[in-house]
């Protein structure tokens, strides 16, 4: 319990700061992408602030030896790009390109009443689900040399 509501607020700020800065809004998202129309440059600038959020986070967490709410730190076991990092990213970037959300801007989307939200949150799940069962059908098979 004493980990959910840090995490709560956290996600509660994450969502206000989305909704605030107008991401939850697939055309504004779009209309950075139209460099030959419509373009708004604003998403550049959220982008660019959370940049600097982050890195002086990570400078201030990174300097603690562990979290302040758990005993370590879950770090990547690897630098390596690999196939999975780089056909996620691009699944990631043609989701976003053509549907305006992305899985953090969808979920505060999800409280403005909107149908659009929620088919997109539906796809997301069903193509984590989808990958997930590709990838334990992977493991289950003979490994040829």
């Amino acid at each position: 319990m004493t980990r959910i509501l840090p995490a709560f607020l956290i996600g509660l700020l994450f969502g206000t700061g989305i909704l605030l800065s107008g991401m939850a809004n697939p055309a504004k998202v779009l209309n950075f992408f139209d460099i030959a129309g419509t373009f708004d440059p604003s998403l550049a600038f959220v982008m660019g602030a959370a940049l600097i959020v982050t890195v002086i986070g990570y400078r201030l967490v990174m300097a603690r030896p562990a979290p302040v709410l758990a005993a370590g730190f879950s770090l990547p076991g690897t630098t390596r790009l690999d196939l999975r990092l780089i056909g996620g990213s691009a699944l990631f970037g043609i989701g976003w390109g053509l549907a305006g959300f992305c899985p953090g801007g969808v979920v505060p989307a999800l409280g403005l009443g909107r149908s659009e939200p929620f088919v997109f949150a539906g796809a997301m799940v069903a193509a984590i689900a989808a990958i997930r069962l590709v990838e334990a059908w992977r493991v289950r098979q003979p490994q040829t040399a």
